[in-house]
């Protein structure tokens, strides 16, 4: 399952044209760290899974995929993913951070009364 993770973590890394280092800087880790969970040395945590999903902009539950060639992320179909800078990609995932906690927060809200 490690390998099967950190395969699709690399593949779909590589289609967006991110480095491990802006990966890193973003999940707030080292460098190392994201090449450990590409070649299956280390198990990814829950919380730096739904980091790297998220600038991803895909679902953590894609990185379970067996054949993730076939899975395209939304940011490609979006963007020109190539021609996204590491600002760029970082303003997306914060945005989306803050459009999913509102989200949560109206769910919330709405169970309450």
């Amino acid at each position: 399952m490690t390998n099967k993770i950190g395969n699709n973590i690399r593949e779909f890394r590589t289609k967006l044209g991110i480095t491990q280092d802006e990966l890193a800087s973003f999940c707030s880790i080292k460098r190392s760290m994201i090449s450990y969970y590409e070649t299956g040395e280390r198990e990814v945590s829950l919380l730096h899974l739904d980091k790297i999903a998220e600038y991803m902009n895909i679902d953590m539950d894609v990185f379970l995929e067996e054949n993730p060639k076939d899975i395209k992320p939304d940011l490609a179909f979006a963007f020109r993913a190539n021609e996204l800078s590491a600002s760029d990609r970082d303003s997306i995932a914060s945005f989306k951070s803050i459009v999913k906690n509102f989200l949560k927060m109206k769910k919330i809200e709405a169970n309450g009364n």
